[in-house]
């Protein structure tokens, strides 16, 4: 199952720049594309807000 952006995102970046396949696309708020993910969990360790979590 792949993994989910929550409004607590900030669009700092920080997940965008450790996702290995290129899965989260920018915005106000980012969004992670399900069919790109590959549920690595790199995103959710590097997010500093904690906004990021298995959906």
């Amino acid at each position: 199952m792949a993994y989910k952006i929550s409004d607590e995102c900030v669009a700092c970046g920080t997940c965008m720049d450790t996702c290995p396949n290129g899965a989260i696309k920018e915005g106000d708020i980012y969004s992670i594309d399900a069919d790109a993910c590959v549920d690595c969990g790199s995103c959710a360790e590097a997010c500093p807000t904690g906004a990021i979590s298995q959906g």
